[in-house]
């Protein structure tokens, strides 16, 4: 774990995942403009209403035996309010976004989504880039990660960044992402 952080999480998207250090390959653009899309949208409602903290691919998210980068994580005021500007180490999110490729699909529907819920991660999406879907999961009184929405299409409302609401087409569709953004500063 040592060698993990003081080697390689530093230079290179890198994941520990069950003892191993999983390097990622460079993102296709189709998960770079989603992201370029999302980050602008989350980050400046987040500051405009003082909601603390958005990270986004190299925050190193700590869960006892794994530890992710996430393509996007937001931490509400109480977990955020004692972060330092040299912290390279962070504490469990209020939320996680992660893009789906091919090398990712498993992980981020296999061990990450166990993780998350077992960490109370409270919602979690996650974006294919190429079915230009979302999936929005929430966790529900069972302590389990409930399906809230499925689509491409239509308003995503995140519970945890409180009011804020996006059409789901400005994730996918730059022009719309504009028009989303000059909204959201209004």
């Amino acid at each position: 774990m040592n060698i993990f952080i003081n080697e390689v999480a530093e230079f290179k998207k890198s994941e520990f995942i069950l003892g191993e250090i999983i390097i990622h390959s460079p993102v296709k653009k189709e998960h770079n403009d989603v992201l370029l899309n999302l980050v602008p949208l989350v980050n400046t409602y987040v500051k405009k209403n003082n909601l603390e903290y958005v990270g986004i691919e190299k925050v190193l998210i700590s869960l006892g035996r794994n530890d992710y980068e996430p393509d996007l994580c937001f931490f509400k005021n109480e977990k955020a309010k004692d972060f330092k500007n040299d912290q390279s180490i962070f504490p469990v999110p209020n939320l996680v976004v992660e893009i789906l490729s091919k090398s990712t699909e498993s992980n981020d529907y296999g061990i990450k989504f166990s993780d998350y819920l077992a960490h109370n991660v409270t919602e979690y999406w996650i974006i294919d880039p190429i079915k230009k879907v979302i999936e929005l999961y929430k966790i529900d009184t069972k302590n389990e990660y409930e399906l809230i929405l499925k689509s491409g299409t239509g308003i995503l409302k995140s519970e945890v960044i409180h009011g804020f609401e996006i059409k789901i087409e400005a994730i996918f569709d730059e022009k719309i992402g504009f028009e989303e953004l000059i909204r959201i500063l209004k």
